[in-house]
């Protein structure tokens, strides 16, 4: 199939910025004829390293204003339960099972303190086998593009 060289990582790194780039914009952005950025692309889809093409949701402007992390610890013997039922909330953006302090990372989006509340208190703190959990509220980010650079 080929290696990943520096005009996939070009692409790739365009198509991050913006999915909706159209292939003869994007050929000129980068100085590669339309034809093989068309051809690469259709590569790297069929290589499943472009995954899918989506938009980023401004989710402030629907009213999502409180965004939290909360570290979880939880019954092991109950983990695939758990996870389903924190899966299934709707304010719950992603599931994370990692090492250190706690079991799971959950993060979510809220539309106020209160809802934030409510999720934590009534709905994440009743799930059987949580033990204990631990919730970080976002005061800023700063975001930052991926880098895709090749191996050395």
């Amino acid at each position: 199939m080929g290696k990943i060289d520096e005009i996939d990582m070009k692409i790739l790194a365009e198509l991050v910025k913006n999915a909706n780039l159209s292939v003869p914009k994007l050929s000129k952005k980068i100085n590669v004829n339309p034809s093989v950025v068309y051809s690469r692309i259709k590569r790297l889809i069929k290589r499943d390293i472009i995954k899918n093409f989506t938009i980023a949701v401004n989710e402030e402007s629907l009213g999502y204003i409180v965004t939290a992390v909360i570290g979880v610890d939880i019954d092991s013997k109950l983990r695939d339960s758990i996870l389903n039922e924190l899966s299934n909330l709707p304010e719950v953006k992603e599931v994370s099972e990692v090492t250190g302090r706690f079991d799971l990372i959950v993060s979510i989006r809220a539309k106020s303190l209160d809802e934030l509340h409510n999720l934590v208190s009534e709905k994440i703190g009743k799930i059987n086998g949580i033990l204990h959990t631990e919730t970080f509220i976002e005061m800023r980010k700063v975001a930052k593009e991926p880098i895709y650079r090749l191996s050395q």
